[in-house]
């Protein structure tokens, strides 16, 4: 069960991030991508982790590693240490790094940067989500300083 729910997010996340790169960005796929995409992959993970760290699927993910919980890091092994851990861990980061890519994506598209510039941070963002986001936060600095509003003040 858990091999199969693992290749079905892996599958579906990398249709989405290939329609996200390959595809032109208009509203219609900006929504399939939000809704369909990132919000299909947070309900199986509500889901999931419901059941999983409830007990009713999977009981190794609460047995495993003397009581699993997210606040030590024997815990977090503890829940970790099951294919149900391992599965709703994974849809965790495939949820949250196609929401980045999707951020990037728009943010891009609006300060006019290239595909060709796009493509390797939105891959490097589907491989080490994080990573590819920082590197976009270096890349869209200076475009984003001068398309900011000009003579703009912060007012207390």
């Amino acid at each position: 069960m858990w091999d199969s729910l693992f290749g079905l997010a892996n599958l579906w996340a990398m249709a989405c991030w290939a329609a996200l790169i390959l595809l032109p960005r208009g509203a219609f796929l900006q929504s399939v991508v939000f809704y369909a995409g990132v919000g299909l992959l947070c309900l199986a993970y509500a889901v999931l982790l419901v059941l999983v760290t409830g007990g009713f699927v999977d009981a190794n993910a609460v047995d495993g590693g003397g009581g699993a919980n997210f606040t030590t890091i024997e815990g977090v092994r503890g829940i970790f240490m099951s294919d149900g851990g391992v599965t709703v861990g994974w849809i965790h980061y495939l949820a949250l790094d196609l929401f980045a890519g999707l951020w990037i994506a728009k943010d891009a598209d609006q300060k006019q940067f290239s595909r060709w510039v796009q493509a390797p941070v939105l891959l490097l963002t589907f491989v080490a989500g994080p990573a590819g986001l920082l590197l976009w936060f270096i890349i869209r600095e200076r475009r984003a300083r001068k398309t900011g509003r000009k003579g703009a003040r912060i007012r207390s």
